[in-house]
């Protein structure tokens, strides 16, 4: 289980992001649908206010889930399981940040740096075989697309989990010391 919850994590903070992305490319496409595109900047002002409104709300919105299961998790397999359960937890998370957290910074940042390359025309391999087929860097900027939250959305945080797990186990140790482990007292 604690292996799981980086990547349980991570995932829900890009889910927040695609979501807030949609939502902000919904409001944009709104926003020229009704003025034009012709007259955006020359006869209507383009309504930013909307767009940081959607913007700030689906940061607080995208939050509450990963904030909850970093919370909770340690809290519930404290007190139902017991001290050695959650040692095994934080063990687990770890590891897992760590696999991820370099995951995150070296091959996100190459996939963008791919998309550079292959739009600058410097690799050898796009010249000899993509001449003028544009396939090559659409699937660069999708990789471009995945690697921009996850390096910069889930990378980051990923080190408050791992703290903010711990401080929270070992400043709640004594309670689950004493009162943990409640589902093998009852059965």
């Amino acid at each position: 289980m604690g292996s799981w919850l980086p990547y349980c994590f991570s995932a829900m903070t890009m889910g927040s992001v695609g979501r807030a992305g949609f939502k902000m490319a919904l409001e944009v496409r709104e926003q020229l649908l009704r003025f034009g595109p012709e007259h955006i900047g020359v006869h209507e002002k383009p309504n930013y206010d909307r767009c940081f409104e959607i913007a700030t709300e689906a940061s607080f919105r995208g939050t509450i889930g990963p904030c909850a299961l970093v919370m909770l998790t340690p809290l519930i397999v404290g007190t139902a399981f017991s001290v050695e359960m959650l040692s095994g937890l934080l063990a687990g998370s770890l590891g897992s940040v760590v696999q991820i957290a370099i995951s995150a910074s070296k091959t996100d940042g190459a996939w963008i740096q791919a998309k550079e390359d292959i739009k600058a025309g410097a690799l050898e391999y796009a010249k000899k075989h993509c001449r003028g087929e544009p396939t090559l860097l659409r699937i660069a900027e999708s990789g471009k697309t995945i690697g921009d939250p996850r390096k910069d959305t889930s990378g980051p945080p990923l080190h408050i989990l791992i703290q903010l797990m711990a401080v929270e186990s070992l400043v709640l140790a004594p309670f689950f010391a004493t009162h943990g482990g409640l589902l093998f007292k009852f059965l």
